[in-house]
């Protein structure tokens, strides 16, 4: 497994904890602050997990493009596949967030990070599908 793969994973069970955990915490300090400016509201913290996904996201897929097609290893297009996965898993999320705010920006619904996170996952999502259409390229050839 290579390290990038291994960083990959180790941030996807980071964020799969985080995403399952972050609401109850979420719930617990708008329970105890009130839901003020900066409070970290439920909107806020799923908005927060979708980004977290894209990023990772584009993280990875930056990484696999980067590197060159022809070094051993690269063909099979686990970059690609991860950075897509993970880039549409946070587009999602973060589509889920903006269609369920109820109130503007400073609202702590979390609108902003739910546009951050549309605009990074998808853009994660497209350097996944580069480098899997690089690598099916690259398969044809070689």
């Amino acid at each position: 497994m290579s390290v990038t793969h291994l960083i990959a994973s180790a941030i996807s069970a980071t964020l799969a904890l985080l995403g399952s955990a972050a609401p109850a915490a979420a719930h617990v300090v708008v329970q105890s602050t009130g839901a003020g400016v900066g409070a970290f509201t439920p909107g806020r913290s799923w908005s927060v997990v979708a980004v977290l996904l894209g990023l990772t996201g584009a993280i990875v897929g930056g990484l696999a493009l980067a590197r060159s097609p022809g070094r051993p290893g690269t063909r099979s297009g686990r970059g690609g596949v991860v950075a897509l996965v993970t880039g549409l898993a946070g587009a999602g999320v973060g589509g889920l967030v903006v269609a369920a705010a109820d109130g503007g920006p400073g609202t702590g619904s979390g609108i902003v990070g739910g546009l951050l996170a549309l605009a990074v996952g998808l853009t994660a999502a497209v350097l996944g599908g580069l480098v899997l259409t690089r690598s099916r390229r690259a398969g044809r050839i070689g």
